[in-house]
């Protein structure tokens, strides 16, 4: 073969490759507002299909050759379907048109029913629309969690060290990060019935954690540093006394902060080392049992569910309904049903439902008052936030089945009150009382967990079939330094959030 032939050959090659794997990305807007659109269906086939993001942002892969008929078909309450030829495809943004629903169109096979008849036929048709059956679950799923601290004062008022003093108060404040985020996201299968009590097995494909590990690596320096003064100010066979408010502990001091020589400190730091190395084995094996559980929690706390706290329809005697609109989505005429409490429930939103078979398809949700609250001594916590989205989509079973679900929580936590540590000595004749550190504190914290699921696929299985089918023993997530939008090439996922897409640790700027 000639050196033509070979050059030829090459590049057949990798136009069969390039053509072989296609991934398209693009932003949905409104074309008259001009606003994101989120939550909007983008499908190739059955069993390909992504939801685009809350920017409006998708991303999907198709993993065949394209040829000229295949087309993205794009469907989103409220909007004109749109189908674009993928072989058209720039990564444009796409704008959709909105959609009115002609009433009479409504009408023509279902009678007009009051709110009242659609909420009792919503809840006999319960167990009948969903699917609690075995089934295989193909899903990708992102946890990601927000620190911020907004407010950290520490005032020293009393310090027998002379080291521990208000300006090293104040660098250790400086350098305390007031801003953390981490990152979880899983591509896997899960398999078991959908049920809330029901056993689960899953299957990790694909896992990856963003986290920045320096700064717990700066915090670590700065033990190491009130280790220093430790060995220097305080006596062997002591003990502290830490008064807050009312409350007083005993706190025995490490005796591993005295090492007499450099053998005892060699031997505790093989200690310590085996220590971590047992903790590290026991998070490794326990990531795919505790991802397991909170991915069937999650696919299972709505309001299906007689006993979630999203209980507007088995109680919603406590809510006011009304039919608001007529949509059209996915193939279904919809009710457009908002919901608001009369008195004391949590939570106003609006459901989307069928006016054929009287299932929710879609709820989109809010608190309306703080879930919970509590306030003593100086402490406080309040979960202030709970909003999110779920949809559900017909499977092969002819059931619904979830197919995606956001939700984000919000959690503020306060402490501020007078805190008082004292250096006790046990062998110490006379008075007891050795070193002595007091001041007020005053942190406020606000934390912000964001949770996405996304069901790319469901397919029946046996009871036999699960029974029989062999978990994963042991999955580590890869962890990553920055966003590597390589990491999931190939793979279709929920398109990250800018967050994400920036997050970088001190390692890798």
């Amino acid at each position: 073969m000639n050196i033509k032939s070979i050059l030829i050959a090459i590049s057949l090659l990798l136009v069969s490759q390039s053509y072989g794997q296609q991934t398209y990305s693009s932003t949905l807007l409104d074309a008259k507002t001009k606003q994101v659109i989120p939550f909007a269906t983008i499908q190739f086939n059955a069993k390909t299909g992504v939801i685009s993001n809350d920017n409006g942002e998708f991303n999907i892969t198709i993993t065949r050759q394209i040829k000229a008929t295949d087309s993205l078909h794009i469907s989103c309450l409220g909007y004109e379907e749109k189908r674009i030829a993928l072989l058209n495809f720039n990564n444009d943004k796409i704008y959709l048109e909105s959609k009115t629903v002609d009433l009479s169109e409504v009408l023509v096979t279902n009678k007009n029913y009051t709110i009242d008849e659609i909420l009792d036929n919503i809840k006999e048709n319960l167990e009948v629309n969903y699917d609690f059956n075995y089934n295989k679950r193909k899903l990708f799923y992102r946890t990601s969690y927000y620190n911020e601290m907004d407010k950290y004062d520490v005032n020293l008022e009393v310090s027998t060290i002379p080291e521990f003093n208000q300006q090293l108060i104040d660098s250790l404040l400086q350098i305390m990060p007031k801003t953390n985020s981490h990152h979880t996201e899983i591509l896997g299968e899960i398999f078991g019935k959908i049920d809330p009590q029901s056993p689960q097995k899953l299957n990790i494909l694909k896992a990856c954690r963003l986290y920045d590990k320096s700064k717990d690596i700066n915090m670590d320096n700065y033990e190491k540093r009130f280790n220093t003064i430790f060995k220097k100010y305080v006596k062997r066979d002591s003990y502290f006394k830490i008064k807050s408010g009312w409350f007083s502990v005993k706190e025995d001091i490490d005796p591993s902060l005295f090492g007499e020589n450099q053998e005892e400190d060699q031997q505790a730091s093989e200690v310590l080392l085996a220590e971590q190395k047992r903790k590290d084995s026991i998070q490794k094996i326990g990531f795919l049992h505790w991802r397991k559980m909170q991915i069937h929690n999650f696919e299972n706390n709505n309001f299906i569910d007689e006993d979630n706290d999203l209980n507007f329809i088995h109680k919603s005697r406590r809510y006011e309904f009304e039919i608001a609109d007529y949509a059209y989505i996915n193939d279904m005429f919809v009710y457009v049903i908002p919901f608001k409490p009369k008195r004391s429930e949590d939570f106003s939103g609006t459901m989307y439902v069928n006016t054929e078979d009287f299932a929710v398809v879609r709820v989109d949700y809010k608190n309306v008052k703080p879930l919970s609250k509590f306030s003593l001594l100086g402490i406080s916590m309040k979960k202030y936030l709970k909003t999110g989205t779920i949809i559900f989509q017909k499977n092969e079973n002819e059931k619904y089945s979830l197919k995606y679900r956001d939700e984000t929580l919000g959690q503020q936590v306060g402490i501020k009150r007078p805190i008082k540590i004292v250096e006790k000595n046990k062998h110490v004749k006379g008075r007891r009382k050795q070193n002595e550190l007091k001041g007020d504190i005053h942190f406020v914290v606000r934390n912000i967990e964001k949770t996405e699921l996304i069901v790319f696929e469901t397919d029946a299985i046996t009871e036999s079939d699960f029974k029989t089918l062999t978990q994963t023993a042991f999955t580590e997530p890869t962890q990553l330094n920055q966003y590597d939008p390589e990491f999931w090439k190939g793979y279709n996922i929920i398109e990250p959030n800018k967050a994400i897409k920036e997050f970088k640790t001190l390692e890798s700027e």
